[in-house]
């Protein structure tokens, strides 16, 4: 799956040899077998009691900047500065949608969950490609020949094309495989945040490649699900292919995103 970017240069190269190709392949050997159903309602239960920290985001905009993503073949520039290079991007282009701007600023915050403090979660329940669970495992995902050491992959309750599912059941009603997306869906949502239901689509399913690339388990969505791929199609071209080696000025443009920060969410969260 390759794409090029604004600058000409090429992303989501899994193939290429690079020195960060064995650390993203491993990356999904171990996201496709420990994946499981049962895994991801654990997860869900857990991280639902939102009981390991209060901060506002910008805060945690901060404190992203200890985070690089094993997951990502690209670049390993903080990723605070990923956020701002997508936002800042978006904010040319759509200058009178200001939720877009500001979901892209947040759309990675629950890459924190690698941190001691949020329970240091291995990379491969963190970042990476995400996938339903529950049913079977499309081969549009990347390295899907991993999925074959996945307890669910012979389990015939979750191995059909529908699995626990049914066609137009809604997204909502999909357990995702766990990591950063529904972790940060899971924050905003409880937390009360006032951003249309297209930025907390975005936000929950940023990562979801084969559907929004691929096409792939399409017969998942209603038709909200439909409505809110368009703009989640629009974001993408900036979350991945706005990538640069040059720095945004963050405290040039900081004041910006407070102010949407107050205008969308509370001042303080629970994590």
């Amino acid at each position: 799956m390759l794409e090029n970017n604004a600058f000409g240069n090429s992303f989501r190269d899994y193939e290429a040899d690079g020195a960060r190709k064995d650390i993203v392949e491993q990356h999904y050997k171990l996201s496709h077998i420990n994946q499981t159903y049962d895994f991801v309602k654990r997860m869900r239960e857990e991280y639902r009691k939102l009981d390991k920290a209060e901060m506002g985001i910008w805060e945690c905009c901060e404190l992203l900047n200890e985070v690089v993503d094993d997951s990502d073949p690209d670049l390993d520039e903080p990723q605070i500065q990923h956020l701002l290079q997508s936002a800042e991007a978006i904010r040319k282009d759509y200058p009178n949608e200001d939720w877009l701007h500001l979901t892209a600023l947040i759309h990675d915050l629950g890459k924190i969950l690698v941190l001691p403090k949020f329970g240091e979660l291995p990379q491969w329940a963190v970042v990476g490609d995400t996938f339903p669970v529950g049913c079977a495992f499309d081969k549009s995902n990347v390295h899907h020949k991993y999925f074959k050491e996945n307890p669910d992959f012979n389990n015939p309750i979750y191995n059909t094309k529908n699995g626990v599912y049914f066609e137009g059941c809604g997204l909502d009603n999909v357990l995702m495989s766990w990591g950063h997306d529904d972790y940060m869906y899971m924050v905003a949502k409880e937390n009360g945040t006032t951003l249309p239901s297209a930025g907390l689509f975005i936000i929950r399913y940023h990562s979801f490649y084969p559907l929004h690339k691929c096409g792939a388990y399409t017969q998942l969505m209603n038709e909200e699900d439909k409505e809110n791929m368009k703009w989640l199609k629009v974001f993408n071209k900036y979350d991945l292919y706005s990538k640069s080696k040059v720095l945004v000025d963050v405290e040039e443009v900081k004041p910006y995103y407070e102010s949407l920060i107050a205008k969308y969410f509370p001042a303080k969260l629970k994590w």
